[in-house]
This record gives C-alpha cells, sequence and structure tokens, in this order.
C-alpha cells in the first residue's frame, strides 16, 4: 500500500483537532507522520502553545500505538498563510508515497479512514482521492442535503474524458480530507502557491490533463459540517469568484453555475418532501448570497481595494 503522511492546517483550534488527532493515531494504517502547519497572528510562541496542548492531551489518555507516529510542527504568520503554499509547504516535510490533507475540523468517523482513502491508489493511475464528508449531529436539514448532494453514499471515478458531462464537478475534491499520490503532485507542481481558495480544485484539474483519474471514496469518511451565515455564505463565495476569475483558463474549460442552480432546486424539493419546508426562505436567502458573492467575485479587479477586502472571507490575503 505505501506510506503516508497526513498534513493538517490549523488556526485558533478547538477540541475537534484532539479528536482528529486521537483518532488518527488509532488507524488501521497508521500515518508515518502527522505535519501541523500553524498559522499565528505574528512570530510569537502560539505554535509552541498549541504543541504543548496536544501533546499534553495524547500524553494524559494514551493512544495504542500513538508512539510511532511522529508529530512535526511549523508556523506561518497569517501574512504568510496561503491556502496552496501554506500546504505545499507541509509537503516539504514528507517523504511518504502518499499525502493526505486534513482540515483541523474533519473528524475520522471510524478507524478504517486511511486504510479506505488509500485503497483506489491501487490503480496506477488514480492521482487523488477524497473521503465523503457527514454532518455533525445537530444540523438542520438544508445542511445534510447539501452534503448528500456533494459527497454521496456511492463512490465514483472521474477522468479527463469526463469533463463535458461533469462540468466543474471534474474538478471537485476536497482538502478537507483527501489523498495525493506524492510522484503524482510532484509532477503537477505542487499546489499553486498563491491562490486564494481551491488549491484542491486546480491540482485535481491539473492531475486529470495530465492523465491521472480523481476518485471519490465514499467508504472513507469524516464528519465535517458548518452552520454558516448568510453573510458567510456570501463572503465564502466571493472568494470562490476570485478563484474562477484568477484561473480562467481551467475553469472555463467547462461548465461552472449549472451545479449550482440543480443543488438550490433539489434542496427545494428534499425540505418540502422532508417536511422542512420553513426552511425555504433560509435556502432562498443563502442561494441569493452565495449566487451574488460568486458574481461580484469574478468581477473583483473591477471593484475597489476596500470593497474587495469587505467582500472576502480571507483578508489576509489582500495584504
Amino acid at each position: 500500500m505505501g506510506t503516508a503522511d497526513v498534513i493538517i492546517t490549523v488556526y485558533k483550534p478547538d477540541n475537534r483537532l484532539i479528536q482528529l488527532l486521537r483518532r488518527l493515531i488509532g488507524q488501521t494504517v497508521m500515518p508515518g507522520r502527522i505535519i501541523l502547519m500553524v498559522t499565528q497572528k505574528a512570530p510569537d510562541a502560539t505554535a509552541e502553545r498549541i504543541r504543548g496542548w496536544i501533546e499534553k492531551e495524547l500524553t494524559d489518555r494514551p493512544v495504542k500505538g500513538s508512539g510511532s507516529v511522529r508529530l512535526i510542527f511549523d508556523a506561518v504568520t497569517e501574512e504568510e498563510f496561503d491556502h496552496g503554499g501554506t500546504r505545499h509547504r507541509g509537503a516539504l516535510h514528507s517523504d511518504a508515497d502518499y499525502l493526505i490533507y486534513m482540515t483541523q475540523d474533519a473528524v475520522p468517523a471510524d478507524n478504517h479512514l486511511i486504510e479506505r482513502l488509500l485503497a483506489p491508489f491501487a490503480d496506477s493511475k488514480t492521482g487523488a482521492a477524497y473521503a465523503r464528508q457527514i454532518v455533525f449531529p445537530g444540523a438542520d436539514a438544508m445542511e445534510r442535503y447539501t452534503h448528500l448532494f456533494n459527497y454521496p453514499a456511492e463512490s465514483s471515478v472521474k477522468t479527463r474524458e469526463d469533463l463535458d458531462r461533469l462540468g466543474i464537478k471534474a474538478y471537485f475534491c476536497s482538502d478537507v480530507c483527501a489523498a495525493y499520490r506524492h510522484s503524482a503532485y510532484d509532477e503537477a507542481g505542487g499546489f499553486v502557491r498563491h491562490t486564494i481558495f481551491n488549491e484542491d480544485m486546480l491540482m485535481a484539474a491539473a492531475m486529470l490533463d495530465a492523465g491521472y483519474s480523481i476518485c471519490y471514496q465514499a467508504r472513507a469518511r469524516v464528519y465535517h459540517s458548518h452552520q454558516y451565515t448568510a453573510l458567510q455564505q456570501f463572503k465564502r463565495n466571493f472568494d470562490l469568484g476570485v478563484s474562477h476569475r484568477q484561473y480562467r483558463e481551467v475553469f472555463e474549460r467547462v461548465r461552472t453555475e449549472s451545479e449550482g442552480v440543480r443543488l438550490v432546486a433539489d434542496t427545494a424539493k428534499y425540505l418540502i418532501r422532508s417536511g422542512n419546508g420553513l426552511l425555504i426562505p433560509k435556502l432562498i436567502l443563502h442561494s441569493a448570497c452565495k449566487y451574488f458573492g460568486y458574481l461580484l467575485g469574478k468581477n473583483y479587479d473591477r471593484l475597489p481595494d476596500r470593497a474587495v477586502k469587505a467582500c472576502s472571507m480571507c483578508r489576509h490575503y489582500w495584504k
């Protein structure tokens, strides 16, 4: 199967990071290294505080086999942080066959995550595989259906022959929990070094262009969900639009907006069928915020700098 290292971006973590680490070091297939890329406000002791907190938590309640996993901490300032560049810097700490990227709030659903995530790489043409995301308890019906829409129960494999059929979905891959064949990652040049968003989809596009396939592995599951406000949805989709504008040579090759329309229509039908029709106004508001945020983001270069910073979720990107 080969060796695997896990690279996690960390910023103001909570106890979900501890849950994530505990479940990682209890896997049926163990990572060799867990590399934590810690973002801090300035060159200060934040990374060391987080290191101490993590090591205390793991020592107080040890997990069998955890001693064989090496924890590596690397700190970047907020000004240095970049969605692609910071993750690529994490890859420089690894000589493993596979790079597994996760976010600090993605919690493995069981101890088979790594085993199942790496299974598709038995096919030498697999360049990347990403996990199914399931909602945390308490998520509302709208959030549950969005996850079902984007992360169905059936696995699938995408190649460049699927671009016309799938559109933007052919590029879909999520670094919330995704594994990359290290050699294919290097062949593609690694993640783009300066991007506000979508480093995972840009890598998937590069791998498809190189003849590799992207696997959605539904049997590898992590808990991950957010209850974004309408304003947060606007800002998140503004950044999405910025990314599509900046890398239009990639994203204009495929249709990008029809999937969003289908998601809204299917979600509305689901809410009505499931007796959650009172969430329809919320769906309309959030969908409008997503759409107008995306449109503004695609035209960010026509906006004043102050407006761009106000609309963006990643304000540090513009410094």
